[in-house]
């Protein structure tokens, strides 16, 4: 996929790649950026962060995101489509934890033997690209 093919939100999050919470009591600016896409603004870069992401990069590109802060906000979010149609720049949500409202959102890129690749934050308390078990999708979205 050609650069200037890829969706401007995709192009964004692609550029932030590296960016990584500080450990004690020092927070990364940037992380506390992303908090203020959403309605919840947390000020540090302990609250769990993959939606404040994923909103903040649709933000800056000219797109509404959900602003919430719950990963599972993006199930409602734009168009559902099928994994089989998925493409760079969609939206995945995963399940995490045991509990319903627990989730993880990020951009998908590729699927291969049975997991998804996805570039998002708060992946290992870093944006960055990681696989998921595709067991664990919740769902597929793209901007409408």
């Amino acid at each position: 996929m050609s650069k200037s093919s890829k969706p401007l939100h995709l192009l964004a999050a692609e550029k932030e790649i590296g960016v990584h919470e500080v450990k004690g009591s020092q927070h990364n600016q940037r992380i506390v950026a992303y908090h203020q896409a959403t309605t919840l603004a947390a000020s540090d870069d302990e609250t769990p962060w993959c939606a404040a992401f994923v909103n903040w990069c649709l933000e800056v590109t000219g797109q509404r995101g959900t602003r919430s802060a719950t990963a599972r906000s993006f199930l409602k979010w734009g168009d559902e489509i099928e994994l089989t149609d998925a493409k760079p720049g969609d939206v995945a949500v995963f399940s995490r934890g045991n509990s319903p409202w627990q989730g993880h959102v990020a951009f998908f890129l590729q699927q291969s033997n049975g997991r998804l690749e996805v570039l998002g934050g708060n992946q290992g308390d870093a944006v960055t690209v990681a696989t998921y078990p595709k067991a664990k999708l919740l769902g597929v979205r793209r901007a409408n």
